[in-house]
């Protein structure tokens, strides 16, 4: 084991993943000799040379399509958008070429070898290009997954995963912790299983759900509501397509309450998702409405960004009005 951060984890991934696949290719805005905005690629190109590990042009749309060619002949693609907000010129690639590649060709072909970083969310006084949080327009698509990590060893682990499942993944990494979550991170190879929740802290008066950066700001609330003798069970929902609604309504069976949270606006966020699905799944033991705590209906603000993020107080007041229901 080591101690290594976010970035430490990831780049530590990608390592292995280029050791492993003499054919692997990261490329991106910057991810060369500069090792990426955030230096998630640090010291790859150096490693593995300029013709696995280069520059490309600022064009997101050309990125995903070139990775798409590349992931088709069967190498593993490793395509960086540097962050999420860029990623809407891409929108058509990604939707309508990498989720419907194998489903169009009868199987005959497939870009399972695609895994697609960006960073996303707030947390750095990014303003309104550099803050959000597009998971939900994706977890519309058959045919993608979307896996989001909220430590170094999950970021690792499912990151890994994700370069080996036969189907292409956005791999949303929550920039705001890169360097401030740090812990124990196994230096080998490992895998955390895509499309299982992790029930971090076990409850019994209510249910919160959160994943990535939010999962700390559930926690905090989760600590609020015990000193006032709630006991909250935490959830991290790790990954959004697929997600784990089993374990989600096993946990609700049990507390009859629901809080969830996450940064994206609520209209339509994934959080709505889950709370129809739980709704029908869970309908005759829940004791209160679902609540949701989640970003505002408003382009993501630079002056107000403490105001607008779902932060720890506004899940305390959802926990406390689910739980006095």
């Amino acid at each position: 084991m080591a101690k290594m951060n976010m970035l430490h984890a990831i780049n530590s991934a990608l390592d292995i993943t280029m050791a492993e696949h003499p054919q692997a290719c990261i490329f991106g805005e910057d991810v060369g000799y500069f090792g990426g905005v955030f230096r998630a690629t640090s010291g790859l190109q150096e490693k593995y040379g300029k013709h696995r590990v280069f520059n490309t042009p600022l064009t997101e749309q050309g990125i995903l399509g070139f990775a798409n060619g590349l992931a088709a002949f069967g190498a593993p693609a490793l395509a960086e958008i540097q962050f999420a907000d860029y990623i809407f010129p891409a929108f058509d690639q990604i939707v309508n070429e990498s989720a419907k590649f194998r489903y169009r060709s009868g199987n005959e072909f497939n870009v399972g070898n695609l895994t697609i970083r960006t960073p996303y969310g707030g947390g750095i006084a990014g303003g309104l290009y550099h803050s959000q949080s597009p998971e939900a327009y994706f977890a519309h698509t058959p045919g993608l997954k979307l896996v989001v990590p909220r430590n170094p060893y999950q970021a690792k682990g499912l990151l890994r995963a994700c370069i080996k499942d036969d189907n292409p993944v956005i791999f949303f990494e929550p920039k705001r912790l890169y360097r401030a979550s740090t812990g124990e991170v196994p230096e080998g190879d490992y895998t955390i299983e895509i499309g299982k929740a992790e029930v971090v802290k076990e409850g019994k008066d209510v249910t919160v759900l959160a994943w990535g950066a939010q999962m700390e700001i559930i926690e905090q609330a989760a600590a609020k509501a015990e000193e006032a003798g709630i006991s909250c069970e935490i959830i991290d929902l790790r990954s959004i397509l697929p997600w784990d609604a089993e374990t989600i309504a096993k946990s609700v069976t049990k507390t009859g309450r629901l809080v969830i949270s996450h940064e994206a606006p609520i209209t339509n966020g994934f959080g709505a998702e889950i709370a129809a699905t739980i709704q029908k799944e869970c309908f005759l033991h829940l004791e209160s409405p679902i609540e949701r705590v989640c970003g505002l209906d408003t382009p993501y603000p630079l002056a107000l960004e403490k105001e607008y993020v779902p932060d720890a107080l506004k899940v305390f007041a959802a926990i406390k009005k689910s739980v006095e229901f």
